[in-house]
């Protein structure tokens, strides 16, 4: 069993090695969306291109960029070989837009199209993901960057997004492991890869200057890897979690974490000496990798910035009506070395022997998978609070759909606004949020095998 501290224990790194990183694609995205088969190079060139799934065949999918305000016209076309749908992770949209297959729309057919169509009302970094049979789908790569930017740019020289996401490849023939139900992936941490990438490249490379102020845009697409990041000859802010802005800018000192679904948006100032390399640093075991590297070439100015100002916060992130708020629980049971004994699957009650026959493991207040009640039925504009209690042995991304939350102290106090909440094994954490905006939200775990088996539920504004 793993907690927080323990995660957090080999943070100390003593150089940067590996391989693994990408180059970003900044084009706006075309006014269809085609998600489809195709080769790419993902693995070194001594190896073959690898068959994964992209929109508009490329690994990340196109960056679609709009303006704080504007309307957002995708239409999505499937020539994947099973169905499919596209959910836009973290933005606050009409609810028949979330992309949800089975709850707020059919999934599209092979050969099939959807018109997705919404306002992107809040500035900040989100992404697209398949949001049908994901543990699969995402895993091969369908996922992309969508940035809303602000009317007034923050001041930083360049804007760049890095999707980071790992693959579990064949060391041979460089193909994606079509394991997609694997009963040890379900019940414990989920799939994990072997193969690091930023923005679908394992060699990323992005020369900069002395001096240069960046705002890295990080996005966490993995299947299952919880990220532990640090940076090296730069200096740099958490500016927003989730594509909300902090209300203080927050200096980085150390390693943070970044969960599956997760994003977070950081001023970053190269201080690296003209000919050496800043990183953008992966701890794994205790050991600092390069997940982002950046050559310095030249100076850009004599002396560094002062510290940044916030970024100017998005429309309705205050939330009221703490004291009288409904209160509900989440209990998170299963999973190997779990202690569920017995939960219902389709209406029937069954032991874990049984759960686990049928490739499921986890369960929400004795519940597995979704159902055709909600968790809660609340009037738009009420306020709920949420107690999430994590009695498994692994860590939990929690993600909510369409609405953000912030996490309630033990003091009262409340943690900034964001929308997947990380849960470590006996955690326990309390998130309030208001009801905002209509219709049947998904409420799920964002390790995207724990989903597929068993951790899904939602909740309905009316």
């Amino acid at each position: 069993m793993m907690n927080r501290r323990e995660f957090l224990g080999g943070a100390a790194t003593t150089g940067v090695a590996g391989v693994l990183a990408g180059m970003g694609h900044a084009a706006t995205g075309p006014v269809t969306l085609t998600a489809k088969p195709v080769m790419v190079q993902l693995a070194p060139p001594d190896l073959p291109p690898t068959g994964i799934w992209g929109y508009d065949g490329q690994l990340p999918g196109p960056v679609i960029r709009a303006r704080q305000g504007e309307r957002v016209v995708r239409r999505f076309i499937n020539a994947l070989p099973q169905p499919s749908s596209v959910h836009w992770h973290g933005l606050r949209i009409e609810n028949a837009m979330d992309g949800v297959a089975g709850l707020t729309q059919d999934a599209v057919p092979t050969g099939g199209e959807f018109d997705y169509d919404f306002t992107a009302a809040d500035a900040g970094t989100f992404w697209f993901h398949a949001h049908n049979q994901s543990v699969e789908q995402v895993a091969r790569g369908l996922y992309g960057a969508l940035i809303v930017e602000e009317p007034d740019a923050p001041d930083a020289d360049r804007d760049e997004v890095l999707i980071l996401d790992d693959f579990l490849l064949d060391g041979e023939t460089a193909q994606i492991d079509p394991d997609f139900t694997s009963a040890h992936d379900r019940s414990h941490a989920g799939r994990r890869g072997n193969f690091n990438v930023t923005n679908g490249r394992y060699d990323f490379s992005l020369p900069v200057k002395r001096h240069e102020r960046l705002r890295l845009r990080l996005i966490n697409a993995a299947n299952a890897r919880i990220f532990q990041l640090g940076l090296v000859g730069m200096t740099g802010w958490v500016m927003a979690h989730d594509g909300m802005p902090l209300a203080t800018p927050e200096p980085i000192e150390g390693a943070f974490l970044l969960a599956p679904g997760q994003r977070v948006d950081l001023l970053a100032d190269i201080i690296a000496e003209d000919g050496e390399s800043a990183h953008l640093v992966r701890i794994d075991d205790g050991q600092g990798y390069s997940q982002a590297a950046f050559p310095v070439v030249g100076v850009a100015a004599r002396n560094p910035r002062q510290a940044p100002d916030a970024f100017p916060p998005n429309p309705d992130m205050e939330i009221t009506g703490l004291a009288e708020a409904r209160r509900l629980r989440l209990a998170m049971e299963g999973g190997a070395m779990g202690g569920l004994k017995t939960a219902i699957l389709n209406g029937e009650r069954m032991t874990f022997r049984q759960l686990a026959e049928a490739n499921q493991f986890w369960s929400f207040n004795g519940v597995v998978g979704l159902t055709d009640a909600p968790l809660a039925s609340a009037s738009r504009g009420e306020t709920l609070r949420l107690e999430i209690v994590n009695d498994t042995a692994f860590p939990h991304a929690m993600h909510l759909h369409g609405i953000h939350f912030r996490e309630v102290s033990a003091s009262g106090s409340l943690g900034p606004m964001r929308d997947t909440v990380l849960l470590f094994a006996g955690e326990t954490r309390e998130i309030v949020f208001a009801a905002s905006h209509p219709g049947k939200w998904l409420f799920h775990c964002h390790m995207l095998s724990h989903t597929a088996s068993g951790m899904a539920t939602w909740i309905e504004v009316t």
